[in-house]
């Protein structure tokens, strides 16, 4: 496949074999069984990789179906509001929010303006940045969230550093979200990052796709166990999705 082929089909369930190895390839499963091809990029060892999902280069159909699959997964928590993560967190956080039913949702950001206050606002690291960032929300949104029952939605859970940074900005506004959502859960590596914070996060959240971590054979790429942490030596800070 040509890398601007990848996210932009649904392939119906059994289309592509799902043991292994893979080439270049990993075909994640919905539920229901649908199939969407995603690229794997190896981490810097060179000898594990992850499959990568990039929703705002996703087609139309593609992030209608992964935006209809977390707003089922979120409705049981019956939120009022949905809160996005920056930066592609934003483009799935509208649509979850639209299919709850709701009229508009909550975009949280690295960009400050002149009216926000530092007070709003919580350190933010990801493995696909290399810089140091504030993650803000907009003072004139506080109403939207006060007393309400919140879920803080991204596009890739990985390390687990920007939903904790998402938490510790919901707790600076009073807010405990009941519900955390992503299009993508890579491996289980993020779990002891939330569980850190609050061992009442890990169960909180759901994810549309579950990714393993993959390792190099000769073969081709096969899954590895999807159990929490790393293994030893693997770097993950070179990783291209979060």
């Amino acid at each position: 496949m040509q890398p601007h082929d990848f996210w932009q089909t649904i392939h119906p369930a059994g289309a592509h074999a799902d043991a292994g190895p893979f080439v270049e390839a990993y075909p994640a499963r919905f539920t229901d069984g649908r199939q969407l091809l995603l690229p794997i990029r190896a981490l810097a060892d060179g000898r594990y990789g992850l499959a990568s999902l990039i929703v705002n280069q996703a087609s139309f159909a593609v992030l209608s179906a992964l935006a209809d699959d977390l707003a089922a997964r979120l409705r049981p928590f019956s939120p009022d509001v949905v809160v996005g993560l920056p930066t592609l967190g934003l483009t799935l956080a509208a649509a979850v929010a639209e299919r709850l039913g709701h009229g508009r949702y909550v975009p949280c950001g690295t960009s400050r303006k002149f009216w926000y206050v530092e007070e709003l606002s919580v350190p933010m690291s990801s493995v696909t940045t290399h810089h140091a960032r504030r993650l803000y929300v907009d003072p004139r949104m506080l109403p939207l969230l006060e007393g309400r029952r919140v879920a803080l939605v991204d596009d890739v859970i990985s390390s687990g550093a920007s939903i904790v940074a998402g938490l510790r900005l919901m707790a600076a506004v009073a807010v405990e979200p009941v519900a955390i959502g992503a299009a993508m859960l890579q491996t289980e590596r993020w779990r002891p990052a939330l569980a850190e914070l609050s061992p009442i996060w890990p169960d909180r959240v759901v994810g549309s796709l579950v990714m393993p971590l993959l390792e190099r054979t000769d073969a081709g790429w096969i899954a590895e166990d999807q159990g929490i942490g790393p293994k030893r030596g693997i770097r993950f800070s070179e990783n291209p999705t979060r």
